[in-house]
């Protein structure tokens, strides 16, 4: 019904792995596996994370495989035998970017003092929405703002404009583009020119 998609992208490493452990437990129902492949295929995971859960999938295993390796037979192997390298992608160098932009806004209508704010700006062709969120907190501090906290899946805001999601009021900063959730996190997701990005201060 979604063209492959199970869940977003980032869950589609572990429902895989899921599916193809527990294939003959859920006959006769069918899944188009190589749809949902093809969605895989097509998307450029960045995140250690996504990438650890997407590769056994891959390779037509699934993280219940390890319980079964036979690590002595391979301890002898140096590293370099063991797996192959892949090639280092070379990327052609412009002299020039082209400049996007990208029209951001923040919006709270849930706690405390209601607010909305919007700007555009700038950023270099490619760039992600955290740089976006970088260059508008640049261009105007004390009205765009932010924090992030490390995780493994990549940056994640904590808070914007001051206000910060909590996990006892199940509060967080939403992004959506076109009405709809970004299926990608800041530190990924690359806005095109011309698009508006809305942070927005939701309940789950």
């Amino acid at each position: 019904e979604r063209n492959g998609m199970i869940g977003n992208i980032y869950s589609m490493g572990l429902a895989l792995q899921a599916l193809e452990a527990t294939r003959k437990f859920y006959a006769p129902r069918e899944w188009d596996c190589a749809q949902a492949f093809s969605r895989v295929y097509a998307h450029d995971y960045q995140q250690p994370m996504a990438i650890a859960q997407v590769l056994p999938a891959l390779v037509g295993r699934s993280y219940l495989d390890v319980a079964g390796l036979d690590c002595a037979a391979t301890k002898n192997m140096s590293p370099g035998r063991q797996l192959p390298l892949p090639p280092v992608p070379t990327l052609p160098l412009s002299p020039c970017t082209a400049l996007i932009q990208v029209h951001y806004s923040i919006t709270n209508t849930l706690q405390g003092t209601r607010f909305y704010y919007s700007t555009s700006v700038e950023v270099p062709s490619g760039s992600t929405l955290l740089q976006v969120m970088e260059v508008a907190a640049e261009k105007d501090p004390q009205t765009f703002s932010f924090q992030t906290e490390q995780t493994s899946w990549g940056p994640y805001v904590t808070s914007i404009h001051g206000l910060a999601g909590s996990t006892e009021d199940r509060t967080y900063w939403q992004f959506l583009s076109a009405g709809n959730a970004l299926d990608e996190g800041v530190g990924t997701y690359k806005p095109h020119d011309g698009e508006h990005i809305q942070a927005v201060f939701t309940i789950y």
